[in-house]
């Protein structure tokens, strides 16, 4: 396998900030805390009801990482921007979007709630071992007292991706 080289572009770059505030979009998640997204980092959101592991989205396959369980039905695929067009993934859940600002300050780190424990997270991803879907959990953080999961965004893409091809 190829090592991950960075790219000049990083998509974290996006929690750029006016005036204090953060432009997020809560995406709901199954057995593990909704995850936050930079609203600015979508692409596309589909409607979409059928399980799939890649999306043909504007004439691209883009892979597909699962916020459900095997067992439900998911309504939405949403395309995230990677560091270059061959990173772009998807994310499939089911659930309404949230929209919304939040300042900075607003936004605390705390540690995963053991109601969340790593056995619990993502083991939908029948591709990945629970080992790698416990390395994406990047930061759980409050807002508003509300527990939400910041995931490593660059560590799923590149997993998801066979950079070898």
């Amino acid at each position: 396998m190829k090592q991950i080289l960075k790219h000049s572009f990083e998509a974290v770059s996006l929690l750029t900030t006016t005036n204090g505030m953060l432009d997020i979009t809560i995406v709901p998640a199954f057995d593990q805390p909704d995850w936050v997204i930079p609203t600015g980092l979508i692409l596309s959101v589909d409607n979409h009801q059928e399980r799939v592991s890649t999306y043909h989205w504007q004439q691209q396959d883009v892979a597909v990482f699962h916020l459900l369980p095997q067992d439900q039905i998911p309504e939405k695929i949403i395309i995230l921007e990677g560091n270059t067009t061959d990173h772009r993934f998807a994310l499939q859940t089911a659930g309404d979007l949230r929209q919304m600002q939040v300042r900075i300050s607003d936004v605390k780190d705390v540690d995963l709630p053991e109601q969340f424990g790593s056995t619990n997270i993502d083991a939908s991803n029948e591709y990945l071992d629970k080992n790698e879907v416990a390395s994406y959990i990047y930061q759980a953080v409050t807002i508003d007292d509300v527990v939400y999961m910041v995931a490593d965004l660059d560590k799923i893409a590149h997993h998801l991706i066979d950079l070898d091809d």
